[in-house]
């Protein structure tokens, strides 16, 4: 999978070296140098459809549109896998808060309610298997 990646890496290099020669060309164009801009054009033209056959290679890949967003903003798309674990630590970290003081509400609750409803709490613990009937 990685040899795919590889050679799609390898052809977008060379479309955007492509792209930045013809735009040298197009920006100090000089009728002479209409075969070199002719030649560009081509290069570009066979650039996209090398593009497009890695593109069928690669058909099953989704990416997040977050990652497009980093890139349009200048940022490195490394950074959203880091900051969607560092995020994911965060959450997880909440969860496990949150079932430590539903555990320890849970067994107050019971001590609770075993000293006003002792008979009714065995049962529940009986059936719960928390505590055998008595």
């Amino acid at each position: 999978m990685a040899e795919k990646f590889d050679n799609l890496e390898e052809h977008l290099e060379k479309f955007v070296e492509n792209i930045r020669q013809l735009g040298i060309i197009v920006s100090d164009f000089q009728p002479s140098s209409q075969t070199g801009l002719n030649q560009k054009l081509n290069f570009m033209i066979s650039g996209l459809q090398d593009i497009e056959k890695c593109r069928q290679q690669l058909h099953d890949i989704n990416v997040p549109l977050e990652v497009f967003e980093y890139i349009d903003q200048g940022r490195n798309p490394q950074l959203y896998t880091k900051e969607c674990l560092e995020r994911a630590l965060a959450k997880n970290e909440q969860v496990k808060g949150k079932i430590d003081t539903l555990t320890k509400f849970k067994s107050l609750l019971i001590s609770e309610l075993g000293k006003v409803f002792p008979e009714e709490m065995a049962k529940y613990k009986a059936i719960h298997g928390e505590d055998p009937p008595s």
